[in-house]
């Protein structure tokens, strides 16, 4: 099995941005999509974005749509999260993960077969 490694969290101020990476090292032939989610102190892990690894398809939550986009590079095995506009509200542990296999439901956390390590992401205010 592989292993997520997840990059680039960091303070930043509100309306700031931030770039996360997340390094794959297994095969990309048999990945059907990635993810990224956060969670806060206390909180469930909430669903941030997804992105289909052989199609680019991408959805994202409410909460951020329109702020952060998602990406992937498959030669480097690497999916990226842009943040731009970011809102205290943002402040949270990010995570990415690997769904090897075709679902309908990329929102949920349980869909994923392998997950990274975190990156905090703090906005102060």
């Amino acid at each position: 099995q592989g292993k997520l490694v997840e990059s680039g969290g960091g303070l930043v101020q509100t309306g700031g941005s931030l770039k996360l990476s997340c390094l794959g090292s297994g095969r990309t032939r048999t990945r059907y999509a990635m993810g990224w989610f956060r969670q806060r102190p206390g909180n469930v892990r909430e669903f941030v974005a997804a992105i289909l690894w052989s199609a680019g398809t991408t959805w994202y939550a409410n909460s951020v749509k329109g702020r952060f986009i998602i990406s992937r590079d498959d030669a480097k095995n690497t999916v990226y999260l842009q943040m731009n506009s970011l809102k205290p509200e943002d402040t949270a542990a990010y995570y990415c993960a690997e769904r090897i296999g075709r679902t309908f439901t990329l929102e949920q956390p349980t869909a994923y077969d392998l997950w990274g390590q975190g990156t905090q992401v703090t906005v102060s205010s």
